[in-house]
């Protein structure tokens, strides 16, 4: 018998644990019982190819429909080619040399096929797949021609896997370490369990259930106590959080902020009102703010920002705000001066009674430069601190740091933007205000943003412009590109600007870089488009004539604010950039957008990049270019982009359209967890009354000593350095 503890060669075998360290990064049993099925295939029920992504490792089930040999032209061997079908839609599966596998595959068998998605003449392929039929055969002499993976179960459960190890050997060393393992103790007391399965009942159901019932018994069991080790060690957090006091910043009538909002030559929306007060409220008092504020692209969110920063410079305490980059940094610089005036003037000839300042602090400041703003920080003359991952150093130090604000949040790591909360004082935490213009379903708002308030902007200011998007599918419709060149030809000569948007640089990339996005991953992609390519082809081609530049992240500092400021005056027609345009770039006179490989973008980021056009009076076009297939999940994702304008509608379409995955995974935190089924999307219910609970408990016995099974499974499933990571998002 083993244990949850016990490694994994003394439940499948020294070979074989080696594989699944290699493949899967499984060590133990404990790792390889908590990896979940990814779904469950069922005879009768093939597989849905059209929702195939390319370069994708996929497990399929599908049906043989027809299978032909033919010798290759160009050198000596054969190919196999086997076309698979769901009912609907074929794959190629392409053998080389291999023609044994004909034995096997005749038209009408149904089997597992495993391997990496490609595309070979605008159809999609598997090329050397493995495979497992599902119904056992016999070959002439009565001899079985391989194992059927379902002698055991009555649902097939398929896992993720990798080339190196595929579900169905997944699932045979889950089945052999079931069988060896001891009772596994539950955590939950049965009072909160009700009459859900046993944690025992419900490891062992997920990977062995025969029907779809049992599935669901165990996927409900499972679900309810990742729910619960979120929502519990949220609640523990939050009350920790109360133990440093924030400084308090109580609004002065006749202060800077008061001056700045007489000056203000358009009427806030009611949305920035609303949003103002509740932050206003939030500042006066000790306990510290930590809010959420998130807003379509171009709702003011800066304004509301900047209106709290007042406040916090009118109680005599300093605020910083904390961008992504270095190109944002200083254009919030010059926004907020701008916007300011005198009132940012302090110790100039002009500048107001009661004036502040501002210091711009980032990584590529000439040395003199930054002495002066390390100089204003520490002495607390300037009132409002802007500033890149510069501001993290420990080599800042605060007057008297009031008040934090997080730019496009989810652009820094966990410990960056948490770095900042310890400048008020070793016995103080400053008020903390993280913005992000990709809207959050409250879902994730209660789970990944569990210890935050959330402020919510829809309201777009007077004056913005629609912006129109369509989709330019070159693969099928390669004309559309020269058309595409063409409308930013129009705007250009409409008097307007426009953007060309790449994936990378090119050959100023750094070696790793390069190797990284150019090597051949067996998916019959190209490399990404990059912006020094393009914009040399361009120059040269269907944009000739016009006044181009390139921008992008590794240039000098200098060189991009250079850019920036041409490009801000109109000197520059059309600007060939990477994603560093993708925020707070703000250029009114900018229409026109053309984004290259669009697929290679998230949804949230191709709102984003989006939302730089249409910023002024005239209407805004943004072209997604793409060689995704019509059908395929890459090419939906595009459409469902280009059909609305609405970032919540947006958000809620990518949650629903992407694998969900650990909700507080690796791209989340850089650790690996246990929770693995509850789902943002499907489990709104589920997560709120886990959190109800969780406060209640947490409320009795904020170190959950009374209750040490649960306490254990808040270790388990998140981990110490998760829930620190949950405190600090």
């Amino acid at each position: 018998m083993v244990s949850l503890d016990d490694k994994l060669e003394l439940a499948v075998g020294a070979k074989t644990a080696k594989a699944l360290a290699g493949a899967l990064d499984l060590h133990t049993v404990n790792d390889l019982v908590h990896y979940y099925p990814r779904r469950y295939a069922e005879r009768g029920e093939l597989t849905d190819i059209a929702g195939l992504e390319i370069g994708e490792h996929v497990t399929v089930l599908a049906k043989v429909r027809t299978i032909n040999e033919r010798r290759m032209r160009q050198r000596r061997g054969w190919i196999l080619e086997v076309v698979i079908t769901d009912g609907s839609r074929t794959l190629n599966c392409t053998f080389f040399n291999l023609r044994q596998h004909s034995v096997k595959l005749k038209p009408g068998v149904s089997a597992l096929f495993a391997g990496k998605v490609s595309i070979y003449q605008n159809k999609l392929q598997l090329t050397n797949p493995e495979y497992q039929p599902i119904e056992e055969e016999q070959d002439d002499a009565g001899e079985s021609i391989g194992e059927s993976i379902d002698e055991f179960l009555g649902l097939i459960p398929v896992y993720p896997a990798a080339a190196k190890i595929q579900s169905w050997q997944v699932a045979q060393c889950v089945q052999q370490t079931l069988k060896l393992l001891d009772t596994i103790d539950d955590p939950m007391p049965e009072r909160l369990r009700g009459d859900k399965l046993s944690y025992d009942e419900a490891i062992r159901a997920i990977h062995s259930a025969r029907d779809w019932a049992g599935v669901g018994a165990a996927r409900n069991r499972l679900k309810w106590g990742e729910a619960l080790a979120v929502q519990l060690a949220l609640a523990q957090r939050r009350v920790a959080a109360t133990a440093r006091p924030a400084p308090a910043c109580p609004r002065v009538e006749d202060g800077l902020r008061a001056a700045f909002d007489e000056r203000l030559p358009f009427e806030l929306t009611n949305g920035q009102r609303e949003v103002g007060e509740a932050i206003a409220t939030d500042l006066g008092g000790e306990h510290p703010m930590n809010r959420l504020l998130q807003g379509e692209v171009g709702s003011g969110k800066t304004i509301v920002a900047l209106r709290a920063m007042l406040q916090v410079v009118d109680a005599g305490r300093q605020a910083a705000l904390l961008a992504p980059t270095e190109v944002l940094a200083a254009q919030h610089a010059r926004s907020l001066g701008r916007m300011l005036g005198d009132l940012a003037q302090a110790g100039e000839l002009g500048g107001a009674e009661h004036a502040t300042r501002i210091a711009l602090l980032t990584g590529s400041l000439p040395a003199a430069a930054r002495k002066q703003a390390m100089l204003d920080v520490v002495s607390g003359a300037a009132g409002i601190v802007v500033g890149t991952h510069a501001l993290i150093q420990d080599k800042v130090s605060f007057a008297d740091l009031g008040l934090v604000v997080v730019d496009e949040q989810h652009r820094f790591g966990v410990e960056q933007r948490d770095a900042l909360r310890t400048r008020a004082g070793e016995n103080a935490s400053p008020h903390v205000l993280v913005m992000t213009a990709t809207p959050i379903p409250r879902t994730v708002a209660m789970t990944v943003y569990g210890d935050l308030e959330t402020s919510s902007l829809r309201e777009l200011p007077a004056g913005r412009s629609p912006i129109t998007t369509a989709v330019v599918p070159v693969a099928e419709k390669p004309a559309w590109l020269d058309r595409a060149w063409q409308r930013l030809r129009e705007e250009v000569a409409q008097g307007h600007q426009a953007y060309v948007v790449c994936p990378r640089i090119g050959e100023t990339d750094e070696a790793a870089e390069l190797e990284a996005l150019e090597k051949d991953d067996g998916s019959g992609r190209r490399p990404p488009m990059a912006v020094l390519d393009v914009a040399a082809e361009l120059n040269e081609g269907p944009l000739k004539g016009l006044r181009l530049a390139i921008l992008h992240g590794k240039m000098p500092a200098d060189d991009k604010d250079t850019v920036m400021r041409a490009f801000a005056a109109g000197e520059v027609d059309v600007l060939v950039a990477t994603t560093v345009v993708e925020v707070g770039v703000d250029v009114p006179n900018a229409t026109g957008m053309v984004i290259m490989d669009a697929d290679r973008f998230g949804v949230s980021q191709l709102h984003q990049l989006r939302g730089r056009v249409g910023r002024g009076s005239a209407a805004g076009v943004c072209l997604l270019v793409s060689e995704a297939l019509s059908g395929t999940a890459t090419r939906d994702r595009l459409d469902a982009v280009a059909s609305t304008l609405d970032g919540f509608e947006l958000a809620q379409v990518d949650l629903e359209m992407r694998r969900e995955g650990d909700i507080l995974g690796a791209t989340q935190s850089g650790k690996h967890s246990q929770l693995r089924l509850l789902s943002l999307l499907r489990d709104a219910d589920l997560i709120a009354q886990a959190r109800e609970v969780a406060q209640q408990l947490v409320g009795e016995s904020p170190d959950l000593a009374e209750y040490p099974g649960l306490a254990r499974m808040v270790t388990s499933l998140v981990g110490e350095s998760r829930a620190e990571f949950l405190e600090k998002v």
